[in-house]
């Protein structure tokens, strides 16, 4: 009986596949995987999409004994976890001399030229290429402070030119030589009001000009950034596009940062992107973003987002938890994606390891107190917190005054303990889609169950009179071979009738 209705469906298929609306065979598909943290697919329109990440303080975080492990708990190097989990792109912040006249760091991080090397070379042997973010300071530069490097407080703008070039290209040529694979380049750090010191528009001009101008001479394939801020002040957005147009300022990727807690909606965020790619044809990008899996603080320092603090607001749209730090990276990169004519380059998430150096969670009293002692001397020593207070020797009004750990230990990718966060999968699962339901091989009308239908359902979509998402087509293609063909039609139906087939049908996966 069994043979003889699938000798019958067989019959039904080949009158179908032998008519004028054949198709020889579906396109290629990506399968959705398995997962707890659950990421809508995006079909990127530009196939180098950056998914990065910035980790510039992991040195001075693994130099006071920070380790880090993936998901099954074993120790791994960061640079591994990472690239396992899709991230592709690494940024790197550089401080011209982030020390005091007795070598003391200024914390953040102590990012020097030699800290930058050796991340590059530990993102190229992870296969990842790297964002050298120039700050041109010794120290944070940001859209409230761009002081010009110690060395070069006293220098007039021309001889400021000279430097930015000279110490851009020799920076370069090192971080090559320590392995790097260098694949674009920031002129400044979130410049809206200055850079090394600079603040006329003029002066900026220049500025930009000599760091680009020495990027061209260092590679020039590698891309040129420039980094702004407060995208939902869209007027002065694209002011600064104009703007770098008119001083023939040369760049290819107009970036800024996005933090949903101040930098308006993504829907905004795309038209200024529009804007930029639509009037002069440049790449597009987000430079810096981030988002709290949890409210809670781990090392003792307050955090830029807490109960009290940034916790509310009409454009955070997602749970603070692990789902929704997947839910923002996934929105912050869909937003960049939707910018016209594939000029959509990428997204960075800004410090996604930089953790607590010994966990304060859930202790009070005399033993808050000493683990809070024991983090504060090693953020002194290793500058492994956002400050330390040898930073008031060049940042006394701020950093001098309020020195101390980590404000991001809550947005982070990885725990207290440096295991990796479930939402780090988002890198590489925005890529496929995820499923948090098992997919059953054969099952092509998503029933539950493999029987006939399915062969129908199969048939139909080879003659393109049904479409099948990702999902049903990973379910259809039974043969594994990453489309959807007559072979596969074939293999169900000889399941059916219960002959012996090499394929995996009505299983689990």
């Amino acid at each position: 009986m069994r043979i003889t209705k699938l000798l019958s469906v067989v019959s039904a298929a080949a009158v179908l596949l032998s008519g004028s609306v054949l198709a020889t065979a579906a396109a290629d598909y990506t399968a959705p995987v398995k997962d707890s943290v659950q990421v809508e697919k995006i079909n990127f329109n530009n196939p180098d999409f950056i998914r990065g990440m910035d980790v510039s303080s992991v040195i001075s975080l693994e130099q006071a004994g920070v380790t880090f492990r993936n998901e099954n708990g074993e120790e791994q190097d960061l640079f591994k976890i990472l690239a396992d989990n899709g991230v592709n792109y690494i940024r790197v912040r550089v401080w011209n001399n982030p020390y005091d006249a007795n070598g003391n760091g200024y914390g953040g991080g102590n990012n020097d030229l030699a800290k930058a090397k050796e991340i590059g070379r530990r993102a190229a042997e992870n296969g990842m290429k790297l964002l050298v973010d120039f700050h041109y300071s010794d120290f944070w530069a940001d859209p409230a402070k761009q002081k010009a490097p110690k060395q070069w407080a006293n220098l007039t703008t021309a001889q400021k030119v000279s430097k930015v070039y000279d110490y851009t290209l020799n920076s370069l040529k090192e971080i090559k030589s320590s392995g790097a694979n260098i694949g674009m380049v920031q002129i400044g750090n979130e410049t809206t009001s200055g850079i090394a010191g600079a603040y006329s528009d003029a002066d900026k001009a220049k500025l930009f000009r000599a760091g680009a101008d020495a990027v061209r001479a260092f590679d020039s394939d590698v891309l040129v950034a420039l980094h702004f801020t407060n995208p939902e002040k869209t007027a002065t957005m694209k002011w600064f596009a104009d703007y770098l147009y008119n001083n023939k300022v040369d760049y290819d990727v107009f970036a800024t940062s996005y933090y949903p807690y101040w930098h308006g909606s993504l829907t905004n965020l795309t038209d200024v992107f529009n804007y930029v790619a639509d009037t002069y044809g440049k790449y597009t990008m987000v430079a810096e973003t981030s988002y709290a899996y949890t409210l809670e603080d781990t090392d003792g320092h307050g955090n830029t987002v807490s109960y009290w603090n940034n916790n509310t607001g009409d454009n955070l749209l997602w749970d603070f938890s692990v789902q929704g730090q997947a839910d923002e990276v996934r929105a912050v990169m869909n937003a960049v994606n939707n910018v016209h004519n594939a000029k959509g380059l990428g997204m960075f998430y800004w410090e996604g390891a930089w953790i607590t150096v010994g966990d304060v969670t859930g202790k009070s009293g005399g033993a808050y107190t000493e683990q809070y002692n024991k983090n504060k001397a090693l953020w002194e020593q290793y500058g492994c917190g956002w400050a330390s207070s040898y930073s008031a020797d060049y940042d006394p009004d701020d950093a001098g005054l309020y020195f101390g750990g980590s404000a991001v230990d809550n947005q982070a990718f990885f725990d207290a303990q440096g295991k990796a966060l479930a939402s780090l999968h988002v890198f590489k699962t925005v890529t496929t889609g995820t499923t948090g339901e098992s997919v059953l091989s054969g099952d092509a009308n998503g029933s539950g169950k493999v029987d006939v239908n399915d062969v129908t359902e199969i048939q139909r979509f080879l003659a393109d009179m049904t479409t099948l998402t990702d999902t049903r087509r990973f379910a259809a293609d039974v043969t594994r071979d990453g489309k959807i063909t007559v072979a596969d039609v074939t293999a169900v139906q000889a399941y059916l009738a219960e002959y012996t087939v090499q394929y995996v049908i009505n299983q689990q996966y």
